[in-house]
């Protein structure tokens, strides 16, 4: 690409795309397969060095954020669609759940790491979606209590058969009340935030109010091109939060490890010092 008017098509030909196929799909046509190739290309499109510079120098532009707002609202939507899918086939015995754990467990597993989970770990996933990946590797790697909150009922009704199939059902359950209304936000020892969800401030807040002080969060989320597949956190909330950032050129989101600032001088952030920046 060497200029600004074709990046801009390449941003309205993707979104344009996956809005036709998600559109088709919902209408009964079999192009799962277009729309999961679709995405895998919006994936490569992020990760592509040329593509982050040209991003760099005309995201100032608001045609160019009106349609990266655009093009994120429609690969989210698609995303949805396409684990919607993926569990369905879950259920039917067409996938087996152990293949695709194990396929996603890397990346999670060192994120495990990174939070310090265990089996008295009580964990709250916010946006776990229909297929609850994390979660059930969460589970099954260290018999943590893990709690999936979602707002979309058909996502929490599917993610629980996944996890019923799963033989950890008696280690997760699925809800889509309220971080407020939850009685296990109060003994909650560690929070993970998706990147598809967008309300993350007004998360944090309801943490503030009801979680204890002592708890642990992770945000996943994506600035920059990354932002075009995940929902952006662009807010300074440090003067409340101790923080560390951790980026991974190669990954699709970044990550935001997160306790109450106070927290530190009291000995028990030490988990954060060697990332924090």
């Amino acid at each position: 690409m060497k200029n600004y008017d074709a990046f801009l098509f390449a941003l309205h030909k993707m979104e344009s795309q996956l809005k036709q196929l998600t559109f088709y799909f919902h209408e009964g046509h079999d192009c799962m397969q277009l729309l999961q190739n679709k995405l895998d290309e919006l994936c490569a499109f992020i990760n592509n060095e040329e593509h982050i510079r040209e991003w760099h120098l005309w995201s100032h532009n608001e045609e160019i954020r009106t349609q990266a707002q655009l093009l994120r609202a429609s690969s989210i939507e698609a995303l949805c669609h396409v684990e919607k899918y993926q569990s369905r086939r879950l259920h039917r015995g067409e996938s087996q759940i152990s293949d695709y754990i194990r396929n996603l467990s890397h990346s999670v597993i060192n994120e495990l790491n990174l939070l310090q989970i265990d089996r008295q770990s009580k964990v709250i996933f916010v946006g776990s979606g229909a297929l609850p990946t994390s979660s059930l590797i969460i589970a099954e790697h260290t018999g943590a209590e893990v709690l999936c909150l979602d707002i979309d009922l058909e996502a929490v009704e599917l993610g629980r058969h996944t996890a019923r199939l799963s033989g950890l059902g008696g280690k997760i359950t699925f809800t889509n009340t309220s971080l407020l209304e939850l009685e296990f936000t109060r003994k909650a020892t560690h929070v993970l935030i998706a990147s598809l969800v967008s309300n993350k401030l007004e998360l944090l807040e309801e943490l503030k109010q009801v979680a204890p002080k002592s708890v642990r969060i992770m945000m996943r989320y994506g600035n920059g091109l990354k932002s075009l597949f995940n929902c952006p956190l662009e807010d300074d909330f440090s003067e409340e939060w101790t923080q560390g950032k951790i980026s991974n050129p190669s990954q699709i989101y970044d990550i935001l490890l997160m306790e109450r600032a106070k927290q530190m001088g009291m000995g028990s952030g030490f988990w954060l010092s060697m990332y924090h920046k």
